[in-house]
């Protein structure tokens, strides 16, 4: 068996550190490190011995001294851990056990645990683990404090300007918490050290420390969380309290003869205090910020020296310019990250606007993390304009920091709940104030009872309002019981009131989107029900299916001086037939003859009774444009699709029409208007509804149509219907005559197609001024008629004087108006239609004799009116002779007659005619 020397291994292991560290990390033991950090720690014995150590090595019996001493303090600060009869965290030195609960980062844990997870499960490796993951070493090591001894014993210049320099740069809280405490042990000689520093608004002041009663000399910081218990001294009370209050030195040698002193540390621990020096630590404008307490000068038994007090009245102050700072770092940093977090709530939000219960889980969650609370309530308020508070909805969401048997998730809370009978919530929602109770049991409004019987202890409770876009209260927010066991304070009342607009518009925005889904669904199934209504029942379909069709010579339809009143609705259902049938489009585009006929039937059913534009009308149109492409011959130059189209366009062009113009939609500020704008509106809504129509069941008649096919044709449909609105045509139409008038209007030409088609439903939609005179007058009193209706509408809804041509009360101008048209709008674009096509010639010679007739008319209407203005000069002629006479001489033989001056007005009213059209006009 082959043997080594110690010192052979030693070499070995020398030459391979790694696999040294391996083997310490597999096999190690708690008791060998405790044993290694406690050989590394300064010696805090008197100056002698000190001296004596510098000259020989550390003796044995010292060290085991020391060690069965930190050993009884371990068991002894193990028990105060665990004992909860004080706000007190834990007594602290090199070998104190940390609470499973300290929080570390999360990356760091689950690195060291899989390094864990790879080696042998042995306790000590476990061990290892959570010791690295829950101690934080100082940035410096143990020969940083050796290094601060030898200053202090060889220059105390050096030494002061080093412990001002370790604290200058540091802006983290815990850390420079822990080097001040370090710092004042050495410099003092102090056994143990504890910071205080001082929290809360002025009115509730107190001295909270999260590094108590450290001990001097270690080299492993202790770690501090939000979940330990922090050491809390009500501010004045005890020596610490006494000394942040009147801002005084307290050095007391003996602390058991001081009556501020309480005993009930060193009962928990069994370590006993002799001497305290106690001092408080002001910032720039003398104001006091902490208390820092020093415990049991070295050697033991020796009191703190006036000499002690006066180098921490000097090292103090650049503790507080630190610690200061260090706030400030600490509170820029906070609104940092509160601001970033409300960007986040802000992303959120719109990422999700579609669903109220994932928005609101969204808030809470956002709420819970940001304001590190237990739980987070939100209730939505029923009707926000009545003046009765009531929830309708009603979100809870409990943090999972929150130490609770219960798993309360995202959940609809039932009527039962304390939360739906909440008087503060309610007191909220009515005054719109934030509420923020510290402590529920000593308010009036908080239900102790519902409290109990809900299962959740409610210490602490901070109530903010929800508001609108419109400043309205749409519920409230509501987040209860700090997880750090504090108050809510005024920092978190303005950044949850900052939080919850947020929310507000959030929220507000999602219910907007619930209240459309709702309307779009309301507009769904009453569409749906007009769908049904306004769809032409099966019985009719199959009479017009089994109907024998006239033909076009027996109906008159194939005559331009056809009589738009010769057909009965029936009548021109089966006429409208005939025309598609005699264009060919039925066989030509495979219409289905049953959806034809459902389709004529549902589109006269989509007509409203109002005076002029109405089935008829449509009908009428149609069959304009039947004779001018049949008649005429338009039949061999348009396509069989344009054919197609111009036809339907026709029957369609006026669908739903109300019996008003674009201008009154506009003027009104319709649901058309808003919808389609101001442009085109009424025949927007005409072509939509043509197609809603079309895709209603059983009614495509494109449906045999290719998909390229079908596209064209509804493009083609969409021009021709709103090419009816004449604002349209008075943009097309110069171009249309100075195209036909030079000669160089071309067939082969697209735009020149596009705007000849325009032109045609044009003169198909001012047909009737073409039609015979009985006839044509007619129509010109139903238009009169619908015009008049608007008029009146006008005047009694939107307070408007209505113009002439809607004015009832100058319905005599009618001739003088239908002249004006006439010229205006009508006569040149048919007569530019015959240059191009002489057959629609009769069109020309139609419109002439009705001018005619018109001016006819108007001549007589200004006769009447002349002869009524000489009736009245003539009366006022002869009153003013009966009062000449009383005063003129009998010898003045040429006085004027009436006779004379009614001859007078007769004459000139012979030259009045023109002069009174263009006054119209």
């Amino acid at each position: 068996m082959t043997t080594f020397d110690f010192s052979d291994v030693e070499a070995f292991l020398d030459c391979h550190p790694d696999l040294l560290e391996q083997y310490l990390m597999r096999k190690g033991r708690w008791d060998s490190l405790s044993g290694w950090l406690e050989q590394r720690a300064p010696s805090k014995s008197s100056s002698a011995a000190e001296e004596k150590e510098k000259r020989e090595p550390f003796s044995s019996s010292s060290c085991a001294d020391a060690l069965k001493r930190r050993s009884s303090h371990v068991e002894l600060r193990r028990s105060f851990a665990r004992s909860k009869a004080s706000t007190a965290h834990r007594t602290y030195d090199e070998h104190v056990s940390l609470s499973a609960h300290e929080s570390q980062s999360s990356v760091r844990r689950r690195a060291l645990l899989r390094k864990a997870s790879s080696l042998p499960p042995t306790t000590a490796h476990i061990l290892s683990a959570l010791l690295e993951s829950r101690v934080s070493v100082p940035r410096y090591a143990s020969s940083a404090l050796d290094y601060k001894y030898r200053l202090k014993e060889s220059n105390e210049r050096e030494f002061f300007l080093e412990l001002v320099k370790d604290i200058s740069n540091e802006l983290d809280m815990t850390n420079l918490s822990y080097k001040i405490l370090i710092n004042v042990c050495i410099m003092v000689n102090a056994d143990r050290c504890s910071l205080f520093l001082v929290e809360g608004p002025s009115h509730k002041r107190t001295l909270v420390s999260k590094f108590f009663d450290v001990h001097s000399g270690t080299t492993v910081r202790p770690s501090s969380s939000m979940n330990s218990n922090e050491v809390q001294v009500p501010w004045g009370k005890g020596i610490i309290g006494y000394v942040a209050e009147h801002g005084e030195t307290v050095n007391i040698p003996n602390a058991y003869e001081d009556h501020r002193f309480s005993d009930e540390i060193d009962k928990l621990t069994g370590y006993k205090t002799q001497s305290i020096l106690c001092m408080a630590i002001c910032n720039s404008d003398g104001e006091v910020i902490g208390v820092v307490q020093a415990i049991n000068k070295n050697p033991s038994g020796t009191p703190f020296t006036e000499d002690d007090e006066k180098v921490l009245q000097m090292y103090l102050p650049f503790c507080g310019i630190s610690i200061s700072n260090a706030k400030l770092f600490s509170e820029s940093r906070k609104e940092y990250d509160r601001s970033r977090a409300l960007l986040e709530v802000v992303n959120d939000l719109f990422e999700e606007q579609t669903d109220l219960e994932k928005i609101v889980r969204k808030i809470m969650q956002r709420a819970l993390t940001l304001l590190q609370c237990e739980r987070c309530s939100v209730l939505l308020l029923e009707d926000i304009h009545s003046p009765v508070v009531k929830f309708s909805k009603t979100f809870e969401l409990m943090s999972p920091l929150c130490s609770t048997d219960r798993d309360l998730s995202m959940e609809k809370v039932s009527c039962s709940d304390w939360l739906i009978n909440n008087s503060i919530a309610e007191l909220v929602a009515s005054t719109g104030l934030p509420v923020n109770i510290s402590d529920v049991c000593q308010d009036p409004r908080f239900d102790a009872e519902a409290d109990q019987a809900s299962g959740f202890h409610i210490r602490s409770v901070l109530c903010v309002p929800i508001w609108n876009r419109t400043h309205q209260i749409i519920g409230v927010a509501q987040i209860l019981n700090r997880l750090d066991r504090k108050t809510f304070n005024d920092a978190d009342q303005r950044l949850f009131e900052a939080f919850v607009i947020f929310c507000g518009l959030g929220i507000n925005n999602t219910m907007m989107y619930n209240q459309v889904k709702k309307t779009w669904a309301k507009q769904s199934v009453a569409l749906d029900m007009l769908s049904y209504h306004a769809t032409c029942s099966k019985v009719e379909v199959d009479r017009l299916k089994a109907a024998k069709i006239p033909l076009s010579s027996e109906l008159g339809i194939d005559e331009f001086y056809f009589n738009d009143f010769s057909l009965d609705n029936d009548a021109m259902i089966t006429a409208s037939l005939r025309m598609f049938l005699e264009l060919g489009v039925v066989q030509k585009f495979k219409i289905d003859y049953e959806v034809l006929c459902r389709w004529l039937l549902t589109v006269r059913k989509n007509y409203r009774t109002v005076a002029y534009h109405n089935w008829r009308h449509a009908f009428n149109v149609s069959q304009c444009m039947f004779v001018m492409i049949t008649t005429a011959g338009f039949q061999e130059v348009l396509t069989d699709t344009e054919t197609l189209a111009l036809m339907v366009g026709c029957l369609c062009h006026d669908l739903d029409h109300r019996g008003t113009n674009n201008a009154f939609q506009a003027k009104s500020g319709s649901a058309l208007a808003l919808l389609y704008g101001t442009s085109a509106t009424l025949e927007h809504h005409h072509f939509n509804h043509a197609v809603m129509i079309l895709q209603s069941e059983g009614h495509n008649i494109f449906a045999n149509l290719c998909s390229k096919e079908y596209s064209h044709m509804m493009q083609l449909l969409k021009q021709a219907i709103l090419s009816t609105d004449l604002t349209l045509y008075f943009q097309k139409r110069t171009k249309f005559f100075e195209c036909v008038l030079s000669g160089k209007f071309s067939w082969s030409n697209q735009e020149h197609r596009d705007v000849l088609r325009s032109m045609l439903m044009t003169a198909c939609d001012l047909g009737a001024v073409t039609r015979p005179w009985k006839i044509s007058k007619e129509v010109a009193e139903l238009v009169t008629s619908e015009f008049f209706e608007q008029g009146d509408r006008e005047r009694s809804e939107l307070k408007l004087t209505p113009s002439a041509i809607f004015d009832r009360n100058r319905k005599d101008e009618l001739p003088a108006l239908q002249l004006e048209w006439i010229d205006g709008i009508c006569k040149p674009l048919y007569e530019a239609l015959v240059k191009l096509n002489r057959k629609l010639q009769p069109m020309v010679d139609g419109i002439d004799a009705n001018r005619k007739k018109w001016e006819v008319l108007c001549l007589s209407y200004q006769q009447a009116c002349g002869a009524s203005e000489s009736s009245s000069l003539c009366s006022e002629a002869g009153e003013a002779e009966e009062a000449n006479q009383s005063t003129e001489s009998a010898h003045k033989p040429h006085a004027p007659s009436c006779e004379h001056a009614a001859t007078k007005q007769n004459t000139d009213s012979t030259h009045r005619p023109e002069s009174n059209q263009t006054n119209s006009s």
